[in-house]
């Protein structure tokens, strides 16, 4: 932009010192002092251990379009997404601009390649706007952060140091930023006025048209300080928010690329114990898990660097919503504290021995968790917490910490292949109650083309024996040639996976898997969402595994199973469906039970607040049918109320760790008679025509 102001190029304090030395040191620097920090930062990732992340590029790349640059989960909480993605847009339009002004202090009349002509007109005409709307939208953080701050912005008394001060001053450098790159630019036009040439154009109703109406009449030294002082407001600013950037949670403005970049691209499935290492060399390993800082992956410490500290991940846990020790945001907070304390900007690069359990985290935050993967499906940039739980609770299983009521059904896996300790003869007793026809048990000669893998709750559970029963009823009336492993199945281990014990789940996989293959089978069903995982994510080489429901919907859209309507006698009953986690968020199976309920002609279905990828969990996950936590209340507890806000009397879920749960909650809320539970597969059971 021409102007009759000099430029800080130009410039010389008190008429004869340049200028132009400090816009050369201020940049020189501030690269210097980054690259210092940044360099810092990078030595607890350096000493990490190995995570493999390099495949699929191009799903990769797909994921930071989507995630990072399309701000894809941000509008999930609309009134922060709006805020977010306004702020992120309007920086990746300014960040060309913000590169010119460095150059323009070195270089007169500087202007960023390309935009000298018509492209420069509309590029300067939205980086008017997007100036502006930067800078309302950091004022209405400011104001919601200060005053009006909603509760998952909240620290705890347990924490420590109260963040928010951090976030108000990242927004009054966004804001500073905004203000003096407009008025930089109003000051030249208001000279150009001044001096009766025609004047450059600004964008009306911007904030540098604001302060060019203002300016205006000011005299031309005014102006010129005004051009100076604007200039050097913004290249400081902007330099010491760079350097500021790595020195807490706004790390994330630059490592949030990267991690989502790196982000898992699949879900359902726990990472090996140590990448590099078969599963015959782990006896070798001198330990499993992790214990310490540096047992951690470098993408472990990537994710607690990239934390933005929105809270969403503990918004969604529902072992938070009840009150458990745990709080995902905090896993990764306090992970990048410990980094920033024993990796400081002025120690050495010692390694840190320091035990994290007992320290930083606590036994009960790390038990507490249900692995129902709520809060990696809300980050909005690609945080992973699973991984972090399992691994450090492999480490509290491999020093013989655990809690006293998992210890029995630990036991009873390894000596009888389930959490009960009962018979292997008697994993297929349900079977004999069967009147119209009869089961398969699969071995050498008895075949089949299908497997029903039926799993440990229900196969020794009474109540959820008749979810055995209905699948298998369902089965045979679609005339599938299916069979069992009986005594030959063991426990699927998904939940002894995600407990730590990675020894013991690996033995029930191997098992399973030999009898599997043994069988001759080509494919398998199952109607335990978190068998349906284990044999989908955790094994090797298996035939094409899917869970009931979505045989179901297949077979009614194919007329191979026919449903009759709601009997006269139940008129009353609103229905609503309760998503599992491990078959809604773990294997994105959220349609197809829907289509079965809604296939029941005059059936009445309603959904609850929190529905598919957000439904909140019952409690069933990572073997707490067995644990006995400390919380205000029961997740199951909470997930009835919902159904019952939502005006549902029935509630349908797919999953007998669910059904158990949810029915124990209606007794314990004091609603039996007024809400009851059902599984899938009895619901259609009782429609079948």
């Amino acid at each position: 932009m021409d102007s009759l102001l000099l430029s800080p190029a130009t410039y010389k304090l008190f008429g004869f010192f340049p200028m132009v030395i400090f816009s050369v040191l201020i940049p020189v620097a501030a690269i210097a002092l980054f690259t210092f920090i940044l360099a810092k930062r990078l030595a607890p990732i350096v000493r990490a251990k190995p995570d493999f992340r390099f495949d699929r590029p191009v799903e990769r790349v797909i994921n930071v379009i989507k995630i990072w640059l399309g701000q894809y989960r941000h509008p999930r909480y609309m009134v922060a997404g709006v805020i977010h993605m306004t702020i992120f847009f309007g920086f990746l339009i300014l960040s060309i601009r913000s590169t010119e002004l460095v150059f323009k202090g070195i270089k007169e009349g500087f202007i960023f390649p390309g935009l000298g002509g018509i492209l420069g007109h509309i590029y300067y005409t939205l980086k008017d706007y997007a100036s502006t709307a930067v800078f309302i939208a950091a004022v209405v953080a400011f104001i919601r952060r200060a005053w009006f701050r909603p509760s998952r912005y909240s620290y705890p008394d347990s924490y420590g140091e109260d963040h928010t001060w951090e976030a108000l001053l990242v927004l009054g450098f966004i804001m500073t930023l905004m203000v003096s790159e407009s008025l930089y630019e109003a000051v030249a036009v208001a000279q150009q006025v001044h001096a009766g040439i025609s004047p450059d154009f600004i964008s009306p109703l911007t904030l540098g048209w604001f302060f060019e109406k203002i300016s205006v009449h000011a005299g031309r030294s005014t102006l010129q300080s005004l051009h100076i002082i604007s200039y050097y407001v913004h290249d400081l600013t902007f330099f010491t928010f760079l350097c500021f950037l790595p020195l807490g949670k706004h790390f994330h403005v630059i490592t949030s690329l990267f991690n989502v970049y790196f982000m898992r691209l699949e879900r359902g499935n726990i990472r090996p114990v140590r990448y590099g290492v078969s599963d015959e060399e782990l006896d070798d390993l001198e330990s499993f898990g992790v214990k310490k800082y540096d047992d951690f992956t470098w993408k472990d410490i990537l994710d607690f660097y990239t934390c933005a500290d929105c809270g969403r991940c503990s918004d969604q846990c529902p072992a938070n919503f009840v009150g458990r020790p745990l709080s995902p945001r905090f896993i990764s907070l306090k992970g990048r504290d410990f980094a920033f304390e024993h990796y400081s900007l002025f120690s050495d690069f010692t390694k840190r021995d320091e035990e994290l359990i007992g320290t930083i985290y606590s036994e009960d935050e790390i038990w507490s968790c249900t692995t129902c993967g709520a809060c990696e499906q809300e980050c909005p940039i690609g945080i992973e917490y699973i991984n972090k739980i399992v691994d450090l609770r492999r480490g509290m299983v491999d020093d013989g910490n655990v809690p006293q009521t998992l210890q029995k059904p630990l036991q009873s896996l390894g000596k009888r292949g389930n959490p009960y300790g009962k018979l292997e003869k008697k994993r297929a007793d349900w079977t004999k109650e069967l009147e119209d026809f009869e089961v398969k048990i699969l071995d050498k000669k008895e075949t089949a083309d299908t497997l029903y893998f039926v799993d440990s709750v229900t196969s020794y559970d009474e109540r959820m024996q008749s979810i055995a029963k209905a699948t298998a009823t369902i089965l045979n009336r679609a005339g599938v040639d299916f069979g069992i492993l009986g005594k030959k199945e063991k426990d699927s281990a998904n939940e002894v996976r995600r407990f730590g014990e990675e020894m013991l789940f690996q033995d029930l996989r191997d098992r399973n898997t030999d009898a599997i293959l043994d069988s001759g089978v080509s494919r398998i069903v199952t109607a335990d969402p978190h068998a349906l995982n284990a044999l989908k994510h955790e094994y090797k080489d298996l035939p094409p595994v899917e869970h009931i429901s979505q045989f179901m919907a297949r077979s009614i859209a194919e007329g191979r199973i026919r449903l009759k309507g709601i009997c006269p006698e139940e008129p009353g009953k609103v229905y609503t469906y309760h998503d599992p986690c491990y078959l809604g968020r773990h294997n994105s199976v959220y349609d197809d039970p829907r289509e079965v309920i809604d296939a029941i002609a005059g059936i009445r279905r309603v959904e609850m607040v929190k529905s598919r990828d957000r439904s909140f969990c019952c409690s069933g996950g990572g073997l707490m049918l067995f644990y006995e936590p400390e919380e205000d209340e029961r997740m199951g507890v909470v997930r009835v109320r919902m159904a019952k806000e939502a005006g549902a009397n029935v509630i349908v879920t797919a999953c007998p760790f669910c059904l158990t749960n949810i029915e124990d909650a209606i007794k314990v809320a004091g609603l039996e008679g007024e809400m009851e539970a059902i599984d899938l597969c009895e619901l259609v059971e009782q429609h079948l025509q």
